[in-house]
């Protein structure tokens, strides 16, 4: 069992490294996802694995707790009105002529969600010139490393239609059926690790659409407000933020505009330059 003053200790530098607050409810699942790593380290006590965590000056034992503890459920075109509405929008600016556009998938697990962002673009835009993006980011490596791999379990594609899957995919079977996404998606995709609670981002805008889902129940409304003025200022004009299904944004979003239930729009201002 761990001590409340030794869990504290864990909450404190995972809210700093990551953003993600711990109630303390989430004792005994700490100790769960933690005791992968302690095996490897043939650590018993998990006291013994905090003094690493702390005195760790690299930073990977760092990384390798926030992997642990980060939750990663995710499936191809989860939430499907969401990828509705995004074909629709791909397909006006196609007929718009317009000839950029740039995605990011803020939290992307083991990729399901950015490929899936990628096959809805690759459909409307197949036969175009339009120079077309995906960033997908995830602040733990271990996911990072299967989404770049992309390649997937029969059970895990569930969602891709048989027409994408027969276009896009290739199957192979070793032991088990698996299908791997094609080069011609995977070069449409850059994978970055990055810690959604500290922005300022490295990243080049202006976006288009920015799929934030899932991710921002993990934090307080702190690190909420600080990702979304951030995902504001990333933002195209009249540019869409999608969220999660079961997180509220009720007073935190004072420049976007709910356009229909998780999905909102940036707003201009008359007053903006």
């Amino acid at each position: 069992m761990i001590s409340p003053k030794v869990f504290n200790r864990f909450r404190k530098i995972i809210y700093d490294y990551s953003g993600i607050a711990l109630s303390n409810e989430k004792k005994e699942l700490l100790c769960m996802r933690v005791r992968k790593n302690m095996n490897r380290l043939e650590i018993t006590d998990i006291k013994d694995y905090l003094e690493i965590i702390e005195t760790d000056a690299s930073g990977a034992h760092i990384i390798d707790l926030l992997d642990a503890i980060s939750t990663n459920v995710t499936s191809f075109f989860r939430e499907p009105h969401h990828f509705d509405l995004l074909k629709e929008r791909l397909i006006e600016m196609r007929e718009a002529g317009v000839g950029r556009v740039r995605m990011w998938s803020c939290a992307c697990s083991t990729g399901e969600e950015p490929y899936s962002l990628a096959l809805i673009a690759q459909e409307v835009f197949e036969k175009t010139l339009v120079d077309w993006k995906i960033l997908a980011t995830d602040i733990s490596t271990k996911v990072l490393r299967t989404a770049q791999d992309g390649v997937y379990s029969e059970k895990n594609i569930n969602g891709v239609n048989f027409e994408m899957l027969d276009k896009y995919f290739k199957r192979s079977i070793n032991g088990s059926v698996h299908y791997e996404i094609s080069d011609r998606i995977k070069q449409r995709i850059v994978f970055r690790r990055c810690n959604l609670a500290d922005p300022p981002f490295p990243l080049n805008g202006p976006l288009d659409f920015v799929f934030c889902r899932n991710v921002m129940i993990y934090f307080d409304d702190a690190v909420r407000a600080k990702l979304l003025a951030e995902i504001n200022r990333l933002l195209a004009d009249d540019g869409i933020l999608f969220v999660g299904h079961a997180e509220s944004l009720t007073g935190l979003v004072g420049k976007f505009k709910c356009i229909k239930p998780t999905i909102y729009n940036k707003q201009r201002f008359s007053n903006e330059k």
